[in-house]
């Protein structure tokens, strides 16, 4: 019999997640009633406050007095005391150092010499022509540079075609729009946060070469957790609170197809787990070989709802080990505070869609405070074993896909717009979310592996604007080739 969140079979199912609270509950109203009134989760995953960016903040000019654009009678410290007065305002998760002031080269060295600690420079061209800015790009650390209109706009022009060639750490914004202004902070913010970030890699194999490479890419620190270190720390799990969490998936789920009640329990063991090992380690985003322990049976369950909740909570879980989706995550975590959705993509040039297919998905894509969407329980695809979800997502949405491979720090990127949910169950993940892009140009384009990370948004220049800052090479898939 097909389960349905309405029938026997589901209030049995209620009634073996909840024991005697769940008894109580349906007490004196129907199983549709209480299945169908809106759960909270048992507890709330711990998060920790990502890193503060210490940001150097600089403006520059020529003496007032001089003929120059904007004008020579341009009063530059009460236009400096506006912009700097508003970004601290309206930027609170930066920490700005006092204003810095460099009218010539000589000057902008001095700064850079009295700032070692800063994580980044904001700087802000205010008259033509200092020329400091450029010891500010060729510092080492990233480098935002704005345009405060018709101050840098011709100083600005100079730098596009030096940060390409010497692939230096620096991005351009010219804007009259403040919002713009401050996504350049936000770009450096999200910097920091990753250089203060650490991920748990459960795996047994060597990560060493993987340690190393991210840290020197992000400064993001990873610790190992091996097999024997899950299984105890899912031994101690409560298997009360185990149930709660096998209750609460339960109860959201739109249908539940094929799937074991005990299998969803030992997801809940799994998550308790999971979420004791952020605490202790101090950690913000887990990632496991889920498919090697599960298969080799060194893992009881699959961390697929554990990761659904940690994704709907805000926090970063990513399956199969796989530390450069993880990163990538992580960035898209700290720039826009909305999940990744990591996959395999299927390529249709007949309909121009990608689809993205994987076993973990999130059902609130905007956020943790956004709309959710419907899911569904069933079983891991491949062997059709414990659970993982079907997560029906919104259509007609924007959506950025990336990759950062720190191996050889490259980013690849394509964008497209949500266009269905497939369901063919019988094939491949049990997600399935089409998107509309250049098909063809990606199929021509694609490498460095083959899973990808989907956001929902149009974050296409942020990426694009963090490579450059992180040093990254950028491949956009979905463009046409010269």
């Amino acid at each position: 019999m097909k389960p349905n969140r309405c029938s026997g079979v589901c209030r049995r199912r209620f009634l073996a997640f909840g024991g005697a609270a769940a008894a109580g509950m349906l007490c004196g109203q129907s199983a549709q009633a209480a299945w169908w009134s809106s759960p909270k989760p048992p507890e709330t995953v711990k998060l920790r406050s990502p890193r503060k960016a210490k940001i150097g903040l600089v403006f520059t000019h020529i003496p007032s007095g001089r003929p120059t654009w904007p004008t020579m009678t341009y009063d530059y410290d009460a236009r400096r005391k506006a912009i700097s007065a508003r970004l601290r305002s309206e930027c609170p998760g930066a920490d700005f150092t006092d204003d810095q002031i460099a009218m010539n080269p000589a000057e902008a060295d001095s700064v850079i010499k009295a700032t070692p600690d800063v994580d980044s420079y904001f700087v802000v061209l205010m008259a033509l022509w200092p020329n400091a800015a450029e010891r500010f790009i060729r510092s080492g650390k990233p480098t935002v540079v704005v345009d405060d209109l018709y101050g840098g706009s011709g100083e600005i022009l100079r730098y596009p075609e030096m940060i390409r060639k010497d692939n230096l750490r620096a991005a351009l914004v010219a804007s009259s729009n403040f919002a713009d202004i401050k996504r350049g902070v936000r770009w450096l913010e999200v910097l920091a946060a990753m250089k203060g970030a650490k991920i748990i890699n459960i795996k047994d194999r060597d990560i060493s070469g993987q340690i190393q490479s991210l840290k020197e890419t992000f400064g993001t620190d990873m610790v190992q957790m091996k097999s024997d270190g899950l299984q105890k720390r899912y031994d101690a799990a409560d298997d009360s609170l185990a149930r709660q969490w096998a209750r609460y998936w339960a109860r959201g789920a739109k249908d539940i197809v094929g799937v074991a009640d005990d299998d969803i329990v030992k997801a809940g063991k799994m998550h308790v787990a999971f979420c004791r090992a952020l605490e202790e380690l101090q950690a913000d985003a887990v990632t496991m070989d889920c498919l090697g322990f599960f298969y080799g049976r060194k893992s009881h369950a699959y961390p697929c709802l554990s990761f659904f909740e940690l994704l709907n909570q805000g926090g970063t879980g990513i399956c199969e080990a796989d530390v450069d989706s993880t990163t990538t995550a992580l960035l898209m975590r700290y720039l826009c505070n909305r999940p990744g959705f990591v996959s395999d993509p299927v390529i249709d040039t007949a309909t121009n869609e990608i689809i993205y297919a994987h076993c973990v998905a999130s059902n609130r894509v905007y956020g943790p405070s956004g709309k959710t969407n419907p899911y569904i329980l069933r079983t891991h695809a491949e062997d059709r074993k414990g659970v993982s979800l079907q997560s029906l997502m919104p259509l007609g949405e924007p959506v950025t896909t990336l990759r950062v491979t720190l191996g050889d720090k490259h980013m690849v990127l394509h964008s497209g717009v949500s266009s269905r949910n497939v369901f063919e169950l019988d094939r491949a993940c049990r997600t399935k979310l089409a998107a509309r892009t250049d098909a063809r140009a990606v199929l021509r384009n694609y490498t460095h592996g083959w899973h990808r990370v989907t956001v929902y948004g149009d974050y296409r220049e942020d990426f694009l604007a963090l490579a450059q800052l992180a040093g990254l090479t950028v491949i956009e898939e979905d463009k046409a080739t010269g």
